[in-house]
């Protein structure tokens, strides 16, 4: 790929892609790495199954709906390089203090809890203004291909984090494995900082750089959290692309489903689970290539894609599962990349990073009562988890046409 003309004397577009992805990649190993064994984490400070199924999902929750807050916060201060470096700052250091749970003796559980609690702030803090920021110098490159590039560096550390952190308890322990995991959360803020003193605009590569907001013109602080404003086209995208994320199952109840089934040996489900990550990658490097030749109409496969994950990985065939495995990463790393880079396409970039937080507040809401509704289903009847998932990826499907045919119209309107 040839780098764009950059602006002024800043970096060429591609460069500063890849340093944007290279922050991912070492910011992923460190909450991949920890999220792949929070589980036996809380277990070993003597948390219940209870607990630890309130603490991760709690987790989840904070990390998708409080988006919903800081992206408006991003717009209305304009301080996108500071949310993004104190997001990924907490993400590193609460990760790190994990290690020294053991210590704390009883408080022990309500300190990893709170930790991966304010890991999981972070995330809600940096992702709107990190996506908006990555928006203005994706637009220089194609967004299809730049949100993919990024996607792929960003799941390149979420293979190897678990891997690294597997290591090291594998010779050692969990806590040292929480404490290895300094070494890239340190590499990602030195990352960060850099590309932040060297590209201190990211707009200089938009056509379109974003313009203040009049603040005469502002609306209230719940209106711009909700969304006011925004177009219509915006929120039937986000319905349905929220439909999409609420009904792709799990993997963790695609794993429960390959252990209780005997299809793989427990220890084999990282394995699994590594391999849906590297396909995840190269799914965001696919869709977003041909996004940017083909427009919006190859994201039509994601509802599909998530119609046939319950079908095939939750069936009692372990060639049939780990095909749906495949499936699953597919829409995972397409859901997670490409679909992003089309609200950057429906909203002007004055309020991307409120876009971007309204987005992540409402496939947050979707993706918890998908994953409950997902588990009820499952312990009761398969086939009328596959059928509800199927129902729900028809209409989202629908809902998807009708906003593509919709934006196309008002782009020749205009």
């Amino acid at each position: 790929m040839s780098d764009p003309a950059p602006t002024r004397s800043a970096p060429p577009a591609w460069r500063v892609v890849w340093w944007f992805g290279f922050v991912s990649l070492a910011a992923d190993m460190v909450y991949e790495g920890a999220r792949s064994v929070y589980g036996p984490l809380l277990a070993a400070l003597g948390a219940s199954a209870v607990v630890v199924g309130l603490v991760t999902g709690a987790g989840e929750a904070v990390a998708l709906v409080l988006r919903l807050a800081f992206g408006p916060i991003a717009d209305r201060t304009g301080r996108y390089w500071s949310l993004t470096i104190i997001g990924y700052g907490l993400t590193a250091v609460c990760v790190s203090l994990l290690a020294l749970s053991p210590r704390l003796g009883g408080a022990g559980i309500a300190f990893a809890a709170t930790m991966i609690l304010l890991e999981r702030l972070g995330k809600a803090i940096r992702s709107p203004s990190k996506s908006a920021l990555l928006a203005h110098v994706a637009a220089a490159v194609g967004r299809g291909r730049g949100f993919g590039v990024h996607k792929a560096l960003d799941q390149v550390g979420a293979f190897s984090g678990p891997l690294l952190v597997a290591g090291v308890v594998a010779v050692a322990s969990i806590w040292w494995g929480m404490a290895v995991l300094a070494v890239p959360g340190a590499i990602a803020m030195v990352l960060l900082l850099t590309l932040r003193r060297r590209v201190p605009d990211p707009g200089v590569y938009d056509d379109a750089p974003a313009a203040a907001a009049d603040p005469g013109e502002r609306r209230g602080w719940w209106a711009e959290a909700v969304g006011a404003g925004l177009s219509g086209d915006f929120f039937r995208y986000a319905f349905a692309a929220s439909l999409t994320t609420g009904a792709l199952v799990t993997f963790g109840i695609i794993g429960y489903h390959l252990t209780v089934e005997g299809l793989v040996p427990v220890a084999a489900v990282p394995v699994v689970y590594a391999a849906a990550m590297a396909v995840e990658a190269l799914a965001a490097l696919l869709v977003g290539s041909v996004y940017d030749r083909t427009g919006t109409r190859v994201l039509l496969v994601v509802p599909v894609l998530v119609a046939v994950v319950p079908a095939l990985a939750l069936g009692s065939a372990l060639a049939a599962a780990l095909v749906g495995v495949v499936a699953w990463g597919f829409a995972q790393g397409v859901q997670d990349s490409t679909i992003k880079a089309v609200v950057a396409d429906l909203v002007e970039g004055p309020r991307r990073a409120t876009a971007y937080g309204v987005f992540a507040g409402i496939q947050g809401m979707f993706a918890i009562v998908g994953g409950v509704a997902a588990g009820w289903l499952y312990e009761r009847s398969l086939l009328a988890l596959v059928v509800v998932v199927a129902v729900t990826q028809a209409l989202a499907l629908g809902l998807l046409v009708d906003t593509f045919r919709r934006s196309a119209r008002l782009r020749r309107a205009g």
